[in-house]
């Protein structure tokens, strides 16, 4: 080993980070170090208030140091439509997008058989008490168009069906295995633009 246990230690922990492999990390890692006053201390200052103050919304499944988050709590939103997302990451792409004006729900995830998820694995229930709740005119089901995401919005779909919402899919603009978190805003647009209403 040519460096210390806590220079590996942190070049090991950015490694784990989605998009940073070894050789990322270990720049990365040089970088914060050589610079200490600059980088790593202002870097360890907003982490460390992110670890105290950042939490799950209770409502919609979104990140933020409030509860309910600022989105859920902008009355200026649409409040009769849900945006259903598989993930934070796909949240965050629709705002950024700036497409979508309502609510949102995130699920945590998608169904999966092979993986052993089930409906009780995700935040269904939650978004199935938001809809019998009322007020709630339509939901858009923003998921990923995988095997999993048409799974899942399938069962969402049968489950949603007896309670008299319009639920629609994306539309044109999301290509078959893409993940929404992933996409270019034109490309997100367009498929929520686009998006269809799921016949019974």
């Amino acid at each position: 080993m040519w460096s210390s246990p806590e220079i590996e230690a942190l070049i090991a922990r950015l490694a784990r980070l989605p998009g940073l492999g070894p050789r990322s990390a270990r720049r990365a890692a040089l970088a914060l170090l050589q610079e200490p006053e600059t980088r790593l201390k202002p870097l360890m200052a907003v982490m460390g208030d992110a670890a105290q103050t950042i939490r799950t919304c209770s409502t919609c499944g979104n990140l933020d140091s409030q509860n309910p988050c600022v989105i859920c709590s902008d009355d200026e939103r649409d409040q009769s439509v849900i945006c259903v997302v598989e993930t934070v990451g796909d949240l965050w792409a629709l705002e950024r997008a700036g497409v979508h004006k309502g609510l949102y729900h995130v699920l945590g995830g998608t169904l999966s058989a092979l993986s052993g998820r089930g409906p009780d694995d995700l935040n269904t229930r939650g978004l199935l008490e938001r809809v019998d709740g009322g007020g709630v005119r339509e939901v858009v089901l923003a998921l990923g168009a995988t095997v999993e995401g048409a799974t899942t919005a399938h069962w969402l779909h049968h489950q949603l069906a007896e309670t008299g919402v319009t639920v629609s899919r994306l539309g044109q603009g999301v290509p078959m295995g893409g993940a929404l978190e992933g996409m270019d805003d034109g490309t997100l647009a367009a498929a929520l633009m686009a998006r269809r209403r799921l016949e019974t």
